[in-house]
């Protein structure tokens, strides 16, 4: 149909309206910034010139930001010129320093050694869990928090401090000096075959730079060995780099299928990710262990697993984070880890659990629930929603350890006494067979009661919480009795406790113990040992028609009835 020039003339009048308002809109937020902006300055200006006492400018506006960039997401962070390092670590894995995890001993009020990383610079020098460490070069640790003590061991990698330390059972301090180097904490702490099994176990700690061809290197060792079926761990992995989880899909999927998806404001914060390598196995069985702390870039693998209908999720529902950051450079040496985009996985879906952009009256933000999530479809047909993590196929609860347990670990009571035990014996058996026996638990026992351990009880506390009600209420008097009875049954009883626990506490102990000796990888063999969700993987990947009948959309009613 062609226009007149009386149709023209009002077509390009409209044009030029909707382009006035865009430019009025758009002029309108400019001059909003600028004045807020220059606001801003002037204030900081007034205080710096007026204020009674001298303002520290550097943490003034850094605690600005912060508190701006606190009403966003916890993604979006500021890291000035001097948190580069903590940056760069997030990122890579790496860090120059000793190589060991330290923590703060409450009785001895030193930090102390807790775990040296194998072949790091920390286990080269001769030091052991339970080392209290008493100066560098000459500076007393005495109280120092482990953030104090951390900041002095790292440094430029070839740089050398002396170190003085205490060993429990060793009556003078020693002295050592330690080079440091670079640290590279293992995305793939441990791979092997479960137990009398030709299944391949990959545990996948984080998505740092490179982990992709780590986890390609055990996979491929592990299948030529004869793995048939593999259980790949993202338990407890927080993330990392998107490409690395598509690196890793690239493992699984044929080549050029579209795995994840980015959508933002701007043009460059939106892209396709396809798998880029011909895979090592399209057929080989895969269960993917996951829980509530998998996320971010273990949501992206194990949701497109699950989405592609290539793997068996087990465990509980991720965390449900489905946004993406990237690294803005600042002046002076600063950075910028800004959220631009949401990812979204084959299926279509968002994990993303929390909406920030919308809070309760006491502005927290708030999770979005599932009556609100939207059904999509896997490639097979099988119904899965977004909007709250990922929804394994298989739900397995995890187990509820008793408050008993984390009063032992916290008091440093059960770290003492491991470090008692290796002071007696020297070498112990392998992961596999190691096992805490009557004497040694008895010996735990005594240790305990000689500490003068204490620990609230919960239901200690709820009993005098009801008991003060009641007396508000008048009901203490027709009750007494039953008060009284109850009272006597919750007294606290700690030989009691610690044989009715007897179990999960072994555990506990065994766990502290094997790692002394056997390092990250030995304590991992050792958990495996009593580990549900590996239990039932090992059941799902045994039956193949169990396997099949998982991923078959007969089997949606799992991922809806949440």
């Amino acid at each position: 149909m062609k226009l007149t020039h009386k149709k023209l003339l009002v077509v390009c009048g409209l044009l030029v309206l909707v382009g006035t308002f865009f430019s009025f809109k758009r002029d309108t937020r400019n001059f909003e910034i600028t004045k807020n902006l220059d606001i801003f300055n002037s204030v900081f200006r007034e205080l710096d010139l007026c204020y009674v006492d001298t303002v520290d400018p550097g943490k003034s506006v850094e605690d600005g930001i912060n508190y701006m960039l606190a009403q966003l997401d916890p993604y979006t962070v500021y890291y000035p010129e001097s948190k580069n390092e903590e940056l760069k670590m997030m990122t890579t894995g790496k860090f120059a320093g000793i190589g060991s995890i330290i923590r703060f001993h409450k009785k001895k009020n030193h930090v102390v050694i807790d775990a040296p990383y194998e072949g790091m610079a920390a286990q080269k020098a001769g030091l052991k869990p339970g080392d209290v460490l008493l100066e560098i070069d000459g500076e007393d640790l005495t109280g120092k928090s482990t953030e104090a003590v951390s900041n002095l061991l790292r440094g430029e990698p070839g740089t050398s401090f002396m170190l003085k330390y205490g060993r429990p059972g060793v009556d003078a301090p020693q002295t050592v000096k330690i080079t440091r180097e670079n640290v590279q904490t293992p995305a793939v702490p441990y791979y092997g075959f479960l137990a009398g099994s030709r299944t391949g176990y990959i545990v996948l700690s984080s998505f740092f730079e490179g982990c992709a061809r780590d986890v390609r290197r055990a996979f491929i060792a592990l299948k030529d060995q004869g793995m048939t079926s593999l259980v790949l761990d993202l338990r407890g992995n927080p993330g990392g780099l998107m490409n690395e989880a598509v690196d890793i899909l690239s493992m699984f999927i044929p080549k050029g299928t579209e795995v994840v998806s980015t959508k933002g404001k701007l043009k460059q914060a939106s892209s396709v990710s396809k798998t880029g390598r011909e895979p090592l196995d399209l057929d080989m069985p895969i269960a993917v262990l996951v829980n509530g702390n998998s996320a971010s870039a273990s949501e992206i693998v194990a949701g497109s697993l699950q989405d592609l209908d290539r793997a068996v999720i087990i465990g509980e529902r991720t965390f449900g984070k489905g946004l993406v950051q990237v690294i803005r450079d600042l002046p002076y040496g600063g950075s910028l880890k800004v959220t631009t985009s949401k990812y979204y996985i084959p299926s279509g879906r968002c994990v993303q659990a929390i909406n920030y952009s919308q809070r309760a009256a006491d502005g927290r933000p708030e999770r979005i629930p599932d009556s609100l999530t939207h059904v999509f479809h896997t490639a097979g047909g099988r119904l899965v929603r977004d909007g709250g993590g990922v929804t394994p196929d298989i739900t397995v609860k995890g187990d509820s350890l008793p408050t008993m347990l984390f009063y032992l670990a916290n008091d440093d009571v059960l770290f003492d006494y491991a470090t008692d035990f290796c002071l007696k014996h020297p070498t112990i058996a392998a992961p596999e067979e190691f096992e805490i026996t009557d004497a040694d638990y008895a010996a735990f026992k005594a240790f305990v009661k000689k500490a003068g351990f204490e620990y609230d009880r919960g239901s200690e506390k709820a009993f005098k919480a009801l008991k003060e009600i009641a007396t508000l209420e008048g009901y203490t008097e027709d009750a007494q009795a039953e008060f009284a009875a109850l009272e006597k049954k919750l007294t606290h009883n700690l030989d009691r406790d610690l044989d009715h626990f007897a179990k999960d506490i072994k555990m506990l102990i065994a766990d502290e113990i094997v790692q002394r000796y056997y390092y990250q990888r030995g304590t991992i063999i050792q958990q495996l040992k009593d580990d549900n969700d590996v239990r039932r993987a090992r059941e799902i990947l045994a039956s193949p028609a169990e396997y099949k009948k998982i991923l078959s959309p007969a089997a949606t009613a799992v991922a809806m009835n949440r």
